[in-house]
């Protein structure tokens, strides 16, 4: 991706960002008082289940270096899906530790498992088309005229995706309905879509698709929540880890991931 078009998605993050400074949510509330530093926690040890978001599986996987860096006595294993399919194993009994979800409503539907969740990043959508652009897509409007894949309405950005369509307008039959974000994307880079509808965030840094930041983009944004689970087999690392993703090192590597703040 060349530097202008990453600006640009850049740039939309940063406005949807600001837009969200006046906003009030009756889900998860942001961390007021986050701690300054990712500072190592004294007697962490054992097995850490993180549960998170396709989307954030590539600031998510820096995150966990950066905490087994501070606290080597502690394996973090990541385990990346759509939200709604977390919460589902989550729900059935999968033995999670710590949840971060793509929206608050999955986050909600935990209930009391999870353990007061705190905001702590926020995305906004944008055009993927394979390198070349092959179908010609330039608007939103254009993806109700090529094959276009989306997410699942129940996944996150299946329900940003329908959001961001209905206030532009716009009705699109798609070819498929994924159940992640990362599907959606491999499926456009491969060619075998014209178009999808994914994160700022998953398109940083790629060379084999090209992006549109659609209007109205900056006007639908997905706020992250993350908690520890109240059935966690190591509520001390989940404690730990969750602090740490709201610390300023952790802020950091998900700004430099593309993240906005929550």
């Amino acid at each position: 991706m060349n530097r202008s078009i990453r600006r640009s998605v850049l740039g939309v993050l940063a406005v949807a960002a600001l837009a969200l400074s006046g906003c009030a949510s009756q889900g998860a509330e942001p961390a007021t008082e986050a701690p300054s530093t990712g500072a190592p926690e004294e007697g962490i040890s054992g097995d850490l289940a993180v549960y998170a978001a396709a989307s954030l599986s590539g600031a998510f996987d820096e995150i966990a270096a950066a905490f087994t860096d501070q606290n080597p006595d502690v394996t973090v294993s990541p385990i990346y899906d759509g939200s709604s399919t977390l919460v589902t194993q989550l729900l059935e009994g999968a033995p999670g530790d710590v949840f971060a979800s793509a929206d608050e409503a999955n986050m909600e539907k935990l209930d009391d498992a999870a353990l007061d969740p705190a905001l702590f990043a926020s995305n906004t959508l944008v055009i993927a088309v394979p390198a070349g652009n092959p179908g010609g897509v330039e608007t939103l409007a254009d993806l109700a005229e090529v094959t276009t894949v989306l997410c699942a309405p129940e996944v996150p950005c299946g329900a940003a995706s329908a959001t961001l369509l209905s206030n532009a307008g716009v009705s699109v039959a798609p070819a498929s309905l994924e159940q992640n974000v990362t599907a959606v994307l491999t499926k456009v880079a491969a060619g075998e879509a014209d178009a999808g509808l994914v994160y700022a965030t998953d398109v940083i840094g790629r060379d084999d698709v090209e992006v549109i930041v659609p209007e109205g983009a900056d006007e639908v944004v997905n706020r992250y929540p993350i908690a520890a689970l109240a059935e966690a087999a190591n509520p001390e690392a989940a404690e730990a880890f969750v602090a740490f993703v709201l610390s300023d090192e952790g802020q950091g590597i998900l700004a430099d991931f593309g993240f906005g703040a929550p």
